[in-house]
């Protein structure tokens, strides 16, 4: 008697999970160059600075262009309040 072929192509299947698995680890382990503790630090603080920097001149834009179509907002940006002169 001969094994189901169902049975087969699980085996294939969980063959192929278990060799890519150990072809994951030995690339992540032996070929990838992981940066040093150094130059994480300072990559670190550089996207750190570039997503402040990002954030307030996002800020900035809508300081300005305000919230347009709520006549009850506090704030209407300089656009809402030149719109409001006329």
């Amino acid at each position: 008697m001969g094994s189901n072929p169902t049975t087969r192509a699980k085996k294939i299947k969980v063959a192929k999970v278990k060799e890519y698995l150990l072809e994951t680890y030995n690339e992540m382990v032996h070929k990838v160059t992981w940066p040093k503790w150094k130059e994480l630090q300072s990559n670190t603080i550089l996207v750190v600075i570039a997503s402040v920097f990002i954030s307030l001149c996002i800020f900035a834009m809508d300081f300005v262009f305000g919230i347009q179509g709520d006549a009850d907002s506090l704030w209407k940006g300089v656009l809402g309040i030149i719109y409001g002169m006329f």
